[in-house]
């Protein structure tokens, strides 16, 4: 129930894939391909998902069969769901106003929003669109004048949580991407604009909202850059590796809460408990990184055996339903994300995308606790297969 409704969605997509398909086939196929894809072969994005399904849950069928809650207390706040809403960059391309339509979702269903410094929403609007709730993630700038001043405005707005970006040392090597022209620096092609036309409903929406941007960026920002200098401005702006003396100072700047997302082993998740953070989330980009690495549930069950009850661990890369937020919730996550679940949603049904995709994930979660007769969120590891 959400003020006294019945959440439903449309029933004419049932599933996270059934709006993959749809998004396909409303947006440019550059947009799309940015948004589905991985890095090198793809190995690591398609065993993000299928490693997370190889998790199972065990029933308990003659419990009593308590009434099951989806609210999840996080960093003080009591959310309707174990799940949020990932960063996610350049939204705005995949579909015309995509970041504020998912913010005022978010903020409807109660669930965590959260924006990533190179999107196309600045802080303030996603503040304004969710009375302050909405976390930041922050990409790391070269200059600490630039990074104050960003940390500053996240205050400003009231952002609860910041949360850092560790794994981004380098431009992950995306095929598509460089096939599309969406490498560093961004170009235009004529198959471009042949597929912007084949979309006229992206390009009308596109035409309305206005080009995307990179709205928190604006400020430091030459004005009237091409896109050759955009791509030497962007790879100038952030420095890409997040040692620990560049967490400390931010550590004493930010008075909320301080989260470290990327996070990918054991000795990572040490030195953030020991840098006094108050979460990580355990995550490989989405598989858009390294094609090499574990897929995030493997590293998750050890990091939360290990570290859970000293830092808040949460993990997003490769969840794509309900049941599969169930399955990292046994495994030991406190809390998940998802990215492309929502812009998929976001890209298929446009303003209605974001209820569309929450109520579509909540339907299915609560389902898999009636199921398995787990009363709250923090019960699904008492419900997991030991292998």
């Amino acid at each position: 129930m959400r003020n006294g409704k019945e959440i439903k969605f449309n029933s004419k997509y049932p599933s996270i894939e059934d709006l993959r398909n749809r998004a396909k086939q409303r947006i440019p196929r550059f947009a799309f391909e940015y948004l589905d894809g991985g890095c090198n072969e793809e190995v690591n994005l398609l065993k993000n998902t299928s490693e997370i399904r190889d998790v199972e849950l065990k029933p308990k069928y003659l419990n009593a069969g308590p009434e099951s809650s989806l609210k999840t207390e996080l960093f003080g706040h009591e959310y309707d769901a174990p799940f949020g809403i990932a960063p996610v960059g350049l939204q705005g391309l995949m579909w015309p106003n995509a970041s504020q339509i998912l913010a005022k979702a978010a903020f409807e269903h109660n669930i965590p929003f959260i924006l990533s410094t190179v999107t196309t929403c600045s802080i303030e609007k996603a503040s304004e669109l969710t009375e302050g709730r909405a976390w930041f993630q922050l990409y790391h700038p070269s200059e600490n004048s630039v990074r104050d001043d960003i940390i500053s405005r996240a205050q400003a707005a009231e952002c609860p949580v910041l949360v850092l970006l560790c794994d981004v040392p380098t431009f992950g090597f995306r095929p598509k991407e460089i096939k599309n022209g969406l490498s560093m620096p961004p170009k235009m092609t004529v198959n471009n604009i042949l597929q912007i036309l084949g979309k006229p409903r992206w390009a009308f929406e596109t035409l309305m909202h206005g080009q995307p941007n990179f709205e928190t960026l604006k400020p430091y920002m030459p004005k009237n850059l091409n896109l050759k200098h955009l791509g030497l401005f962007m790879d100038k702006l952030f420095s890409k590796r997040m040692p620990e003396e560049k967490i400390a100072p931010i550590r004493d700047l930010w008075k909320g809460k301080l989260v470290l997302k990327g996070v990918a082993t054991e000795e990572d998740a040490e030195r953030a408990v020991k840098l006094g953070l108050d979460g990580i989330i355990v995550s490989n980009h989405g598989g858009r990184q390294l094609d090499a690495g574990e897929s995030t549930i493997k590293p998750l069950t050890r990091i939360a055996e290990k570290y859970g009850d000293q830092i808040t661990v949460m993990m997003d890369s490769g969840i794509r339903s309900g049941p599969d937020v169930a399955r990292t919730l046994a495994s030991g996550a406190k809390f998940t994300f998802m990215g492309r679940s929502f812009m998929y949603g976001a890209a298929a049904l446009g303003r209605q995308g974001g209820d569309h995709t929450i109520s579509l994930l909540k339907t299915q979660l609560q389902q898999v606790m009636h199921q398995i007769g787990c009363e709250r969120t923090s019960d699904f590891p008492d419900y997991l297969v030991d292998r």
